[in-house]
């Protein structure tokens, strides 16, 4: 049974037990008027109040709902979020009742429209919808992993009835199906989407996920459906991130729970964040991301480096590789020209697959000439990412607009601290390779197979060093990366691939 099961059965005994009031005073009738839920075409935030969490135990132990959600109202923040589940999260129907009330005070002191107010739990009735809505909750949470349809759909009916807000949480395939159905019985001005970056089932998070659903979201129930990016969000440039994939809320847990003092800065981040062409990019890889899971794919991306030369790049190309690419620095025999880069761009342009294959400019130095060449190939259209690979590359790195990634070099446990260091500031993907001396990648090296899983209990794992046709697929077997960088591995001599090694491994893959 996983965390998401057992929380769920504990709540079908405690209402067994309780009933739906899960044995608090709840108030005859509602006093307070409704406050709107994430209005359509506006940004907002939701902060949330909670105690604890089955992923990290005790968050914030001793908070105060009544200051904490006034805090949070001072933060500008739109919505806020609070925890009713009592053995997992150590929240209560009270904390609702006292989070209503702080808000109104503080917008009756101060002029304004109060925040609204979740209930964020893991409701299974329309009864609880009704005890949610008395208490003075403005929007209940749903989440569709833990219901059928028919019950989720009398759920967000409920809602509509009573003039509040459905945030319907979805994440897998079968929860879009049961969205699909929603839209049909109820009105989408009762209606927002969430989707969690958390998997509940096991609390990992990909900051990708939200990215990858919200397009077939919209597709569902129309552009202008609002969609919640829900959890990982930690820091100000994460936030930053989150906001520019176009999404319409972001909802902050752990972060604000912490340090509501520091709420503000998250909520401007997010509010002020633009769409730009990092996101873009982003936004087109989740989307090939979760066109490969509904197709059952376990093939991973694949990246040829160290490409010098048309021949071999169109040749990886109609192989099939996903990403090609060029190392801008001086000091790499494979390092290539802007002029043969474009060139490159352009032949594959003319045989129809530069939109199949995105160009990766590997810099090592931000602020060297060779930098200055591949921002400028991005601009051109001749490059969509910069992999970001010296040791101190990502810190110096300030045009976060670029589409971009961070390599880690790893040759010890101590090296994986850097990859939680820059997932904190809301980089979705990280490439590890192996650190050989003070060689930049091109090693032919592996990293060690415990340090490896050890990453792919952190992140979705993005692989290089020592990747060949001839391990390819129990590399791929053990580790199941998401995607590979080969490089030395289907080379002549450095800078020349071996066309026939091209071939094997893509022939070993496809045979996965």
């Amino acid at each position: 049974m996983n965390i998401l099961d057992e929380i769920v059965e504990q709540r079908k005994k405690d209402i067994e037990k309780k009933s739906v009031t899960l044995g608090f005073s709840i108030p005859e009738k509602r006093t307070r008027p409704v406050s709107p839920f994430i209005p359509k075409g506006k940004k907002g935030v939701i902060l949330e109040i909670k105690r604890a969490s089955p992923s990290k135990g005790d968050i914030a132990p001793g908070l105060d709902t009544a200051v904490t959600a006034k805090a949070y109202a001072k933060a500008g923040t739109s919505a806020i979020s609070v925890l009713t589940e009592e053995h997992y999260f150590k929240g209560n129907l009270i904390d609702l009742q006292k989070a209503c009330a702080a808000v109104d005070e503080y917008a009756s002191l101060h002029g304004t429209i109060p925040p609204a107010i979740l209930r964020k739990d893991f409701l299974l009735s329309p009864e609880e919808i009704e005890i949610a809505y008395r208490c003075g909750a403005d929007a209940v949470l749903l989440i569709a992993r833990i219901l059928d349809t028919k019950t989720m759909v009398e759920m967000a009916k409920k809602c509509q009835d009573l003039r509040i807000t459905a945030l319907i949480e979805l994440r897998l395939e079968e929860d879009l199906k049961k969205l699909t159905e929603v839209v049909k019985n109820v009105s989408t001005d009762f209606i927002v989407c969430g989707v969690n970056a958390r998997d509940l089932r096991d609390f990992s998070i990909d900051l990708l996920t939200p990215a990858a659903l919200m397009q077939e979201i919209k597709e569902i129930a129309g552009n202008d459906m609002r969609i919640v990016f829900e959890s990982g969000i930690r820091t100000p440039n994460a936030a930053d991130f989150a906001g520019s994939l176009g999404f319409s809320a972001m909802l902050l847990g752990e972060a604000a729970a912490k340090n509501p003092d520091e709420a503000g800065r998250l909520v401007s981040a997010f509010i002020e964040s633009k769409e730009c062409y990092n996101a873009k990019e982003w936004n087109i890889y989740a989307k090939k991301l979760q066109a490969k899971k509904k197709e059952g794919k376990i093939r991973p991306f694949v990246k040829i480096c160290g490409l010098t030369n048309e021949k071999d790049a169109l040749k990886a190309a109609e192989l099939g590789a996903d990403f090609l690419g060029f190392i801008f620095w001086e000091k790499s025999p494979r390092k290539v020209s802007p002029t043969v880069l474009a060139k490159i761009a352009n032949s594959l342009k003319a045989v129809g697959l530069r939109e199949k294959v995105r160009l990766v400019g590997v810099i090592v130095e931000t602020d060297s000439r060779d930098a200055e060449e591949a921002f400028a190939a991005v601009k051109a259209g001749h490059l969509d990412f910069i992999q970001l690979h010296g040791s101190n590359c990502y810190s110096s790195f300030s045009q976060k607009e670029i589409p971009h990634y961070a390599v880690v070099n790893i040759s010890t446990e101590e090296d994986l601290a850097k990859i939680d260091e820059i997932r904190k500031e809301g980089e979705p993907r990280i490439l590890i390779d192996a650190k050989v001396g003070n060689q930049v990648g091109g090693t032919g090296e592996r990293i060690k197979e415990l340090l490896v899983e050890k990453v792919s209990q952190k992140t979705k794992l993005w692989l290089a060093g020592g990747i060949t046709p001839e391990n390819i697929t129990q590399i791929v077997g053990k580790f199941q990366p998401e995607l590979i960088d080969v490089a030395s591995g289907v080379e002549a001599k450095p800078g020349i691939k071996n066309l026939k090694k091209l071939e094997n491994l893509f022939d070993n893959l496809n045979s996965l």
